[in-house]
């Protein structure tokens, strides 16, 4: 490879697995072609936050060095995934003086102002991961994008806020450093799948983002180009398969192959046997049992997405309606039970925007590892090597808005 080589690596930190994604980056275009993929299934977590940091670790290292031996490039660093219920949304306003009448703002001036919307609007505990700007206003002049080289006096701004509790975003980083891999940047996974399936017509016109994982549901909604509101739900495929095994009086590896090839989110007309081999036995159940067992569970995970909807105002009102990411959407039937009960209409995401090809690199399940591997490529802010606690979130709070602004201003 020439000197000038460039690699992005996107490393999704998952509770049922880690996944991996490593891309070059073309000097010229700037379009990352994906040379290496690597998964790994994970221990230590507990749904989506780390509970151990030798399991997590362990399984970063195997994913890194599956991808690492496909594409012939030793990972050092990564953008990386964060997860779990922990995560707030919030907004947030306020106002700074910028100077004299003929002054210019200045990108001080709004980190400046960044920090002055903030204070206070999260609870000491807490990093903030991200500031979104909505909009600001200058002098009475409202919904500027980018007040940066105008002139005024007074500066104010309406904003998201995302932030994690500190101990969580502090033990996911010391896990990755057992790994030997530095994260450049901490990107939550469902503003990372959206970066990889969403367009900007999408988030204009009003759209939710729902990753569906193993032990958790993201949710976030964008409307006029900007993530509006974000949440974590503690249900996904695992409650499925769990609720499977006990239902159907079965051990929860023949529960997941149930749920794999036979389970379907809208049920069937008629009843037929389902049969499952497991050990050189035939095992046999009713659908009918299967579909009541996963219709029960579906019902509550999506209820609960429907209260998040609720809660953000946008319950029935996204023109471009959900689209759905994560290895639970693989569940048959899923689109169309989306379409019946959140009453908008429903997709299954395809990540977009990268050269290359990789056995199941399209598949939802890696939507998140995508999106954090296009977030890298576009540069993410860096973390420095020795950051720890506070210094963490409080670096990536001072660029995570423009790259969301370059990630998303982006037509695919």
């Amino acid at each position: 490879m020439q000197e000038n080589s460039r690699y992005a690596v996107g490393l999704d930190i998952g509770t049922t697995g880690v996944r991996a994604v490593v891309a070059h980056v073309d000097a010229t275009t700037g379009v990352p072609t994906i040379v290496g993929v690597g998964t790994s299934p994970n221990t230590g977590m507990r749904k989506g936050v780390v509970v151990t940091l030798n399991g997590p670790a362990q399984a970063i290292d195997n994913a890194l060095e599956e991808a690492e031996r496909m594409s012939g490039h030793q990972v050092n660093d990564a953008t990386v995934s964060i997860n779990g219920t922990h995560i707030l949304s919030t907004n947030a306003d306020g106002m700074i003086a910028v100077g004299a009448a003929d002054h210019a703002v200045t990108p001080d001036d709004v980190m400046r102002l960044e920090e002055v919307a903030t204070v206070g609007k999260v609870p000491p505990n807490r990093e903030i991961l991200e500031v979104i700007p909505h909009s600001y206003r200058l002098d009475g002049q409202d919904n500027i994008k980018d007040p940066i080289g105008m002139t005024g006096t007074r500066l104010e701004i309406d904003a998201h806020v995302v932030s994690v509790l500190t101990p969580h975003l502090v033990n996911l980083q010391k896990t990755t450093e057992l790994a030997k891999v530095r994260p450049v940047s901490i990107i939550t996974s469902g503003i990372a799948s959206a970066r990889a399936v969403l367009t900007e017509q999408q988030m204009e016109n009003g759209v939710a983002l729902i990753d569906l994982g193993g032990t958790t549901t993201n949710v976030a909604i964008f409307d006029e180009g900007d993530l509006q509101f974000t949440a974590v739900l503690p249900y996904g495929g695992v409650n499925i398969t769990n609720d499977l095994a006990i239902g159907l009086k079965t051990d929860p590896e023949v529960a997941e192959q149930v749920k794999v090839k036979h389970a379907v989110a809208v049920p069937r007309v008629e009843t037929e046997g389902i049969s499952i081999k497991h050990d050189g036995d035939i095992l046999t159940f009713s659908s009918r049992d299967i579909d009541d067992i996963v219709e029960a569970r579906l019902e509550e995970i999506f209820e609960e997405i429907q209260k998040v909807l609720k809660k953000a105002g946008y319950a029935g009102k996204l023109p471009s309606g959900v689209v759905l990411t994560g290895g639970s959407a693989k569940l048959k039937g899923i689109i169309e039970y989306s379409k019946k009960t959140l009453g908008v209409a429903a997709r299954l995401g395809k990540a977009t925007g990268f050269g290359g090809v990789a056995e199941h690199i399209e598949e939802p399940q890696f939507a998140a590892a995508v999106g954090l591997m296009l977030l890298d490529s576009e540069g993410a802010p860096q973390i420095p090597p020795k950051a720890k606690g506070a210094a963490v979130g409080r670096n990536i709070v001072g660029g995570i808005g423009g790259i969301l602004s370059r990630a998303f201003g982006k037509v695919k």
